[in-house]
């Protein structure tokens, strides 16, 4: 969607919000005279009465909106520029686009990322896998006294994020305490069905895929091998790669409070990038959460 399309279907917060009624409650039924859809706005509140006077209903509850006293334009337009921009939106770029105080806007996109869950079905066809890790680390401790994968020194601040994608299809990424073979296979039989062939690296921890239905293949990139006909890990290398410019270059800097969260942003956009995206989100948006 453009602007103009946007500001043309939603052109004030009245229109929003009886956009936001009509998707929660559709034509409905008073349950105390029974008129069909007889519901109008009550004064300039967001509740909704019917013409007897006697129910009222309101969209915003149970939705990313309840509590929130900001107009729903701005809402809908901070879910615009999410739906529209592959980099993420900051807190500093919404409240500049909103003209609101930070607090609001880290409000409003904390909520927004509410939205980013996934329906939990199971990849299939052909499957990579990998890990990657975010954040910083302690300085002063030599490689050798850690022995998880991927951190330098002993007390790192690293974040192991696991990940798996299916080839042009969904990803689905999770941040886990750490990369060992107990916590990988526990994801993988959880997210990918039984017979799935599945690619990665020679990580150690993933010897056991074929004994566990899996058929496996590798590539060595200690040896620089990253393609063997069919076999490569590049599509969630590639995940990985627009994850960390996304986090570096927007956000800068994200807790491991909310990492989940940022990482089910990217992973939610990733799977919806043939589709409409603001149409999508925006359904997601309607429904209680």
């Amino acid at each position: 969607m453009i602007i103009q399309q946007f500001n043309e279907d939603f052109p004030d917060n009245a229109t929003c919000l009886k956009w936001l009624f009509v998707k929660r409650f559709g034509t409905p039924v008073c349950p105390k005279c029974k008129a069909v859809d007889k519901y109008h706005r009550q004064g300039k509140s967001s509740h909704f009465v019917c013409a007897c006077g006697q129910h009222q209903l309101s969209p915003k509850k149970e939705t990313i909106f309840e509590k929130s006293d900001t107009d729903l334009y701005k809402w809908f337009y901070a879910l615009f520029l999410f739906s529209n921009s592959k980099n993420g939106v900051s807190a500093k770029e919404l409240q500049r686009q909103l003209g609101c105080t930070y607090k609001c806007a880290w409000r409003i996109g904390t909520q927004i990322r509410r939205l980013f869950d996934e329906y939990n079905i199971p990849l299939s066809n052909t499957v990579e896998i990998d890990e990657t890790y975010w954040g910083g680390v302690s300085k002063g401790l030599r490689a050798k006294e850690y022995k998880d994968r991927g951190t330098r020194y002993k007390r790192s601040s690293k974040k192991t994020v696991f990940g798996m994608v299916e080839r042009g299809g969904r990803v689905k990424a999770k941040v886990v305490i750490n990369a060992r073979r107990k916590t990988v296979m526990s994801l993988i039989r959880k997210n990918v069905e039984i017979g799935t062939e599945v690619m990665s690296d020679k990580y150690q921890v993933y010897r056991v895929l074929a004994e566990q239905g899996y058929p496996h293949q590798t590539v060595n990139h200690k040896r620089e091998e990253w393609v063997r006909e069919k076999v490569h890990t590049n599509t969630i290398e590639g995940f990985w790669s627009q994850l960390k410019r996304s986090l570096n270059g927007t956000y800068h800097m994200v807790s491991p409070k909310y990492l989940q969260k940022y990482v089910d942003q990217f992973s939610w956009m990733y799977n919806h990038r043939f589709g409409l995206v603001f149409d999508a989100l925006m359904a997601k948006a309607g429904q209680p959460v």
